[in-house]
């Protein structure tokens, strides 16, 4: 008697409504988790979600990761908790148009991680006498 064993490295799969769906996240974010805050060569769009601060090539994945591990059904905590916004209460679906328009537009990325730069050589400036 011969037991047939799947192999260790096979994919998680779904059964939705008859589909198999496959788990595997799409490549961008194959970082492993310890890494997830290191810079990447060609990465130069960071989420400033909250302490999220992970590393994106282009403004429409950093778009796409807040709005679902951010912005999700289940995750959304009412209000945008990105860096230097105000907190209004929002309804999801106001949220995602605001994260696009005033958060994830290729300026205001940029715009963001400048003003991130300074906060932080900020405090290691030597003070003027």
């Amino acid at each position: 008697l011969f037991l047939q064993s799947t192999p260790a490295t096979s994919i998680p799969t779904v059964q939705v409504q008859g589909q198999q769906i496959s788990l595997q996240p799409p490549s961008y974010t194959a970082a492993s988790q310890h890494a997830e805050q290191m810079k990447k060569p060609g990465q130069n769009f960071m989420c400033l979600w909250q302490a999220c601060k992970k590393w994106f090539q282009t403004p429409s994945q950093v778009f796409y990761h807040a709005a679902t591990e951010h912005g999700g059904k289940d995750v959304y905590p009412g209000q945008c908790l990105w860096e230097g916004c105000e907190p209004f209460q929002r309804q999801r679906f106001s949220f995602i148009t605001h994260l696009q328009d005033k958060h994830c537009s290729r300026d205001a990325l940029l715009a963001g991680l400048k003003q991130d730069e300074h906060g932080q050589a900020g405090n290691q400036k030597p003070s003027n006498k």
